[in-house]
């Protein structure tokens, strides 16, 4: 495991890549980059973080915020849904810990949005604890130094191997280490991280369900800034068609869409009132 690590660190240096988040160790902060990056391209992160710190620079103001601004924000940055869970976990935040982003992982996990991989790399980047930060540059890295050959090789095979390799002091430098020697593996080798059992394709986005809810949360937003106060049904169906019917699909019928405005209010996106549509 020694010369392991020495690899990676020499790897590390190497190929270092010099990112705006690594330049703090605020919890708030590496916390939404975190999220951001979730199957999310570096190079599209890069100029949002810092808008969104701008505009929310703290879980007390993203809390506060208006769940129609958030979305805002976000857009273009895919998966709504964990736009609403960064608000939900900043508002649990300033009610349990007054407005300071947890360090222990059991309390981190415990709040929206957060699981294991995303509490152990605000626990390595913003507090330097240990613990196994196991995501996709990760993996490919232990995958292709431990499993050459491998194939469907699971994550209960790679955890130990990511706890026992993580040191004591120095998980945020280490970790980094990681994540550039893992980039630059996806760039010059097979992928490995597609030898994992965890690798499967995402389904196409275009035309799915979720491509249209997503089309309907733009046109509330876009509601919302034109001060219309709201999208009725109709109004809905018919752009929404339009849409679809400029990328070459059928137009959906209007119990689909009422169907998926429904979706989105029960998770709280929109809601409905006086026959409109508005987001919350």
């Amino acid at each position: 495991m020694d010369s392991f690590r020495r690899r990676v660190l020499a790897e590390g240096r190497l190929h270092w890549r010099d990112l705006p988040w690594r330049r703090t160790r605020d919890p708030y902060g590496v916390w939404v980059s975190e999220v951001m990056l979730q199957q999310t391209q570096v190079s599209r992160v890069d100029g949002r973080w810092q808008r969104w710190l701008a505009r929310f620079p703290d879980p007390a103001s993203l809390a506060a915020a208006e769940t129609a601004d958030v979305l805002s924000e976000w857009q273009g940055l895919g998966y709504n849904r964990r736009a609403l869970a960064l608000q939900r976990a900043a508002s649990e935040i300033c009610g349990r810990w007054g407005g300071r982003v947890p360090r222990d992982a059991a309390d981190l996990v415990s709040l929206p949005g957060i699981g294991p991989a995303t509490a152990a790399g605000i626990r390595a980047f913003a507090f330097d604890l240990p613990g196994v930060y196991l995501e996709t540059n990760v993996r490919a890295v232990f995958l292709h130094e431990f499993f050459p050959d491998g194939e469907k090789v699971p994550d209960r095979v790679l955890v130990p191997l990511v706890e026992e390799a993580c040191p004591e002091v120095g998980a945020r430098g280490w970790y980094y280490a990681l994540l550039d020697y893992g980039a630059h593996l996806k760039r010059t080798v097979p992928n490995p991280s597609r030898r994992s059992a965890a690798h499967g394709r995402q389904s196409a986005f275009e035309g799915s369900r979720r491509q249209k809810r997503a089309a309907l949360v733009r046109l509330l937003l876009e509601a919302r800034e034109v001060g219309a106060g709201g999208l009725a049904l109709e109004d809905a169906v018919a752009s929404l068609g339009e849409q679809e019917a400029a990328k070459g699909r059928p137009e959906p019928a209007a119990g689909l869409v009422e169907e998926l405005l429904e979706e989105l209010a029960a998770e709280g996106f929109c809601r409905r009132g006086d026959g409109m549509w508005s987001c919350r």
